[in-house]
């Protein structure tokens, strides 16, 4: 969807005024939900999260014959992406719609307060008690720390509509698939499917695996890394017709926040997005086990000794991928060199963490500790999730010290500005993320490196079993 609307949306700006009336059309054709979880705004400078949420709403020609078809709309599928800062990798990150969370208080669409409810299936999280997708956003922030900023929501209608505008999505089965439940019936192989059998194909259980959701999960990592595949290399972003065709559809089947909801601002979402490569497009399901307070087995609970590194990992901006060596050699390359007394470190300290008063913490540890005395606070800002110290390039024996001091990793020196003190005297400048633990403790990033975790990547083919 965001490949689609947004490459359409970047040729209609570029054209005449014809273009202009048929933007707007499609404009129109989005719905838009205003949620307080949701951020006002698309930010191109920072690494990004979209919650992608597949409702399991059956209203629609053909939908009433899959399983629960009184649903008010549950949130069936949840993929939590996110896209690095540097643009170098993203990480999908599915999370089952059994794992047994707790739903936090949330603003109902009538702004309302729902109360949360303790101890039930994450896809309740949407739907249920009139919740809508920042209900979600809000439960994913519970389990994971990791904070959503935008959702895209989506129900069976779009999956039909979406395959089929784009032509379809290859996929390979491995074995013959006869599933009365689904309505998928397959013959071992590879398939290019669209419309009902695609959903078919995303809808089964029973076909692959344990007949469980997990399995199922895989499925969906499987196809989405195939379309992914195809919007990457295909004609489908090059050929007016098929894009007219699919933004059509794209822009009927989205439901996104206030922050992402026109036209144009999908476009710089999906040209963002463009700039990662498919073999770093990891995809992974949150670790977890069987619920041990049940007999047979229906829900999951969090692994308490793997999840947390995947949302450690995502949280600071890891990749689960190996990604561009030169790139990290260039980083390391800004931490060797000469560094500079402590004596004669200049830097200005901002708070833009999450934590009040970590600048002042901060500088006088600095001071009093490290003997870093050239050194001002001055107050607040935005905040932003990782720490970083910007500096000119005759500063950066000092960079290098204060990196040293402090445990900043090489991806927090920002070489090119700095600014003047107060005495008129050039200062780097120093702003504290949401990575600061206190005065004192190297934000390193020592405690996210990438963990240990099966995962596939978008740019290989995997036979579904």
């Amino acid at each position: 969807m965001l490949w689609s609307t947004g490459s359409l949306a970047f040729v209609v700006l570029a054209a005449a005024a014809g273009g202009y009336f048929y933007y707007q059309h499609l404009n129109g054709n989005i719905t838009v939900t205003d949620t307080p979880e949701a951020k006002n705004s698309f930010s191109k400078d920072e690494a990004f999260n979209i919650l992608v949420i597949g409702t399991d709403k059956r209203t629609g020609k053909g939908n009433e014959g899959y399983g629960d078809k009184g649903s008010v709309g549950h949130a069936d599928t949840n993929i939590l992406l996110h896209v690095s800062k540097d643009r170098t990798n993203a990480t999908a990150l599915s999370i089952p719609r059994d794992l047994i969370v707790d739903v936090p208080d949330c603003t109902g669409a009538d702004k309302q307060i729902i109360p949360g409810t303790s101890q039930v299936r994450f896809n309740t999280s949407l739907g249920q008690d009139g919740r809508d997708a920042g209900c979600t956003m809000k439960t994913v922030k519970a389990v994971t720390g990791i904070t959503p900023d935008h959702f895209m929501m989506a129900d069976f209608n779009a999956v039909k509509t979406l395959t089929s505008a784009v032509g379809g999505v290859n996929v390979c089965v491995g074995k013959d698939i006869d599933d009365p439940d689904s309505h998928l019936k397959l013959s071992k192989g590879t398939h290019n499917l669209e419309g009902e059998q695609a959903l078919g194909f995303l809808r089964t259980r029973h076909s692959f695996g344990n007949q469980g959701d997990l399995d199922r999960i895989k499925v969906q990592q499987q196809f989405l890394g195939s379309l992914a595949r195809k919007m990457s290399s295909g004609d489908t972003i090059t050929n007016p017709y098929k894009l007219t065709r699919l933004a059509e559809a794209a822009t009927k089947a989205l439901t996104v926040d206030q922050g992402i909801g026109t036209l144009n601002k999908l476009k710089d979402v999906a040209l963002e997005l463009k700039k990662v490569p498919t073999k770093n497009i990891s995809f992974v399901t949150t670790p977890v086990v069987d619920n041990p307070t049940e007999k047979v087995h229906a829900t999951v609970v969090l692994n308490d000794s793997q999840a947390p590194g995947v949302f450690n990992a995502i949280k600071n901006d890891v990749s689960l991928t190996e990604t561009k060596k030169k790139k990290k050699a260039a980083e390391s390359a800004k931490l060797k060199g000469t560094k500079a007394d402590a004596s004669e470190v200049r830097v200005d300290l901002y708070n833009g963490s999450e934590k009040t008063g970590a600048a002042q913490e901060t500088l006088t540890w600095l001071q009093n500790s490290e003997g870093v005395l050239k050194s001002s606070q001055l107050g607040n800002k935005p905040t932003q999730a990782k720490t970083t110290l910007e500096y000119s390039p005759d500063q950066a024996d000092q960079a290098r010290r204060l990196a040293d001091i402090m445990g900043l990793p090489a991806s927090a020196l920002k070489p090119g500005k700095s600014e003047k003190n107060d005495q008129g005297l050039p200062a780097m400048i120093l702003v504290l993320g949401k990575d600061f633990q206190g005065a004192g403790t190297p934000i390193d990033g020592s405690s996210a490196k990438a963990p240990d975790v099966v995962k596939q990547t978008a740019d290989k083919t995997v036979c579904a079993t």
